[in-house]
């Protein structure tokens, strides 16, 4: 894994893992009784962003570190995974 391929893996599971953070703790305005006029009442209130933003970012760091750690470290190969396919026949 060269220095882009460990970007593009940190940028594609950074999305990833906020789409997964982003609805854990989301309280519509309808939960709290403030429904803004001309808006759903599902609509998420108080997104605390900051917060989000800094889980994401420690839970990404942590399984690109894993990644990084089997493919720097060669326990899985370009050749295993190419050999994959006879598995399955």
């Amino acid at each position: 894994m060269n220095l882009t391929g460990g970007i593009v893996l940190f940028a594609s599971l950074w999305f990833l893992t906020l789409f997964c953070v982003m609805p854990i703790g989301q309280r519509s305005q309808a939960d709290a009784g403030l429904v803004v006029h001309g808006t759903h009442a599902g609509a998420p209130e108080g997104l605390n962003w900051r917060r989000k933003l800094i889980w994401t970012t420690a839970i990404t760091s942590a399984i690109w570190a894993v990644l990084a750690w089997i493919i720097l470290g060669g326990i899985i190969t370009r050749a295993d995974i190419s050999q994959l396919d006879q598995l399955i026949r």
